[in-house]
């Protein structure tokens, strides 16, 4: 699968792009480093779809929710299963995910092994 991660921390980027890259389920994997970045990337006819969207709230320039709302909002992109992923536990930020159809809200982890598990749980989330 081809995962395309919005993330605004460089160190959390190169922790992201190495559980991904090194998980058999991943293929391809792409980084930008806010929402309208995601925005654009996804809207750029030179870059195919990725099959997964993971993105961080908390960002600069635009943060995750804008970006997810305007991806809502595309009948084309909303078809691409979108994560989240955060250090907020704020139930606002998650009951707006439910609104705009996210696959899981994944809190984030504090630990490497914590970020390992990430792909196996956007697996086993993913919608049949």
């Amino acid at each position: 699968m081809h995962i395309l991660i919005a993330e605004d921390d460089e160190d959390d980027r190169e922790v992201m792009q190495t559980c991904f890259e090194k998980h058999n389920g991943f293929k391809k994997v792409d980084l930008v480093s806010n929402g309208q970045e995601l925005l654009d990337f996804l809207r750029d006819g030179l870059n195919a779809f990725p099959d997964i969207i993971l993105t961080d709230i908390n960002m600069p320039i635009m943060d995750g929710i804008t970006a997810l709302q305007e991806i809502f909002k595309d009948s084309e992109l909303r078809k691409i299963p979108r994560f989240v992923y955060s250090t907020s536990t704020n139930p606002t930020y998650q009951a707006i995910c439910i609104e705009l159809e996210i696959c899981a809200f994944i809190i984030k982890p504090f630990s490497f092994a914590g970020f390992d598990r990430i792909p196996d749980q956007i697996i086993a989330t993913l919608p049949e």
